[in-house]
């Protein structure tokens, strides 16, 4: 039997960033913010596949203005990337991924693709999972590490977890668009059910097979674009007319909605997308009043607020349930459970 090769991370990090205005922008996204801990996003996505472990250097996809900041907080850390690639626009994930594929030789080498602003909180769990699903992917298998549901979140893709296939593994029986909440809350009553997470391990062969049988224009495209790109040490910077040529689309619905042999590993290993002030409010430690703060707050007769400040002095008195988040020149106000809102600031600000 031969060994398998070292798996390769591979750490998307083009995300935009609006959803936690103001402090995270599109010059300075989540991903690079300290948000959890003294280390950024990035960081503690990249500490989670060290080399000591068995994983190879990590191949980062990420926008090309960021290069600089990925380079730091990388080497912060002591991470060295085999590969930066800059993309020169946004085409969603599945061409991204098609970069990382081609740019990590294209071949039987298994391909750990992971957001580079999701929370972890159990990494031996996550490793775990992976374990039990690295036979399947040698085998040829695409698979998607599913998060174990704690309440009908409607702001997921969910899985419907089939027949099992090994021990902690089992086949997709389909993947759920985002559900309105009657349909969310049956799921999580019924069990057998996943948050579709974003976190895959396949080949890469195998990734760009079925990508190539089903949208051939995004592979040739991510190929020319590599086979003309400019490079300068480890960035890589994809040609731009030739990577403008692809259709935008997620790896969902190019690939693993479409792919025959997809499989899922149940985990739950403390998964949290930071998709709002809310739900970094929900994994944060509060006092005795039920706030939760950072920076230079004082609170008075307040409960369960959400402050952070990373600069201003914030001052609450006689308030509750508030989300008040400072940067910069900019201050955001809002109750709690309303900071999905938070997209309603940043179009009227585009208005303006």
């Amino acid at each position: 039997m031969t060994a398998v090769p070292s798996i390769v991370p591979v750490i998307l990090s083009g995300g935009s960033g609006t959803r936690l205005w103001p402090m995270s922008r599109a010059e300075r996204p989540k991903q690079f913010l300290a948000l959890t801990s003294d280390e950024t996003m990035l960081q503690l996505t990249a500490r989670r596949t060290p080399e000591d472990a068995g994983y190879a250097a990590p191949i980062i996809v990420g926008n090309a203005a960021h290069a600089d900041a990925v380079e730091d907080q990388l080497n912060a850390i002591g991470v060295a990337p085999s590969a930066v690639i800059l993309e020169p626009m946004g085409r969603n994930t599945a061409p991204a991924i098609a970069l990382a594929a081609i740019a990590a030789g294209a071949g039987e080498q298994p391909l750990l693709v992971m957001p580079s602003d999701h929370v972890i909180a159990d990494v031996p769990a996550f490793h775990a999972a992976i374990a039990a699903a690295l036979p399947l992917v040698s085998d040829g298998w695409l698979v998607t590490f599913g998060i174990t549901p704690d309440a009908p979140e409607t702001g997921y893709g969910w899985i419907k977890v089939g027949a099992p296939i090994a021990e902690g593994v089992h086949h997709v029986d389909r993947f759920i668009e985002k559900p309105p909440l009657d349909r969310a809350e049956a799921m999580l009553a019924e069990g057998g059910h996943a948050w579709n997470g974003g976190i895959f391990l396949f080949r890469a062969d195998r990734y760009l097979e079925v990508l190539n049988r089903e949208a051939p224009d995004m592979v040739a495209a991510a190929q020319a674009s590599m086979d003309k790109a400019r490079r300068d040490g480890i960035r890589v910077w994809p040609d731009a007319d030739a990577f403008a040529a692809s259709p935008s689309d997620s790896i969902d619905y190019a690939v693993m909605e479409k792919a025959q042999r997809v499989a899922v590993v149940p985990v739950a290993m403390g998964w949290s997308d930071l998709g709002s002030w809310d739900a970094l409010d929900a994994i944060s430690d509060s006092d005795d009043g039920g706030n939760t703060h950072a920076g230079e707050v004082i609170a008075v007769d307040t409960n369960n607020c959400f402050v952070r400040s990373d600069g201003l002095r914030v001052a609450l008195v006689g308030v509750s349930d508030l989300i008040v988040v400072a940067s910069g020149d900019d201050v955001l106000i809002l109750p709690k459970g309303r900071s999905q809102d938070v997209k309603k600031i940043i179009e009227a600000l585009k208005a303006r």
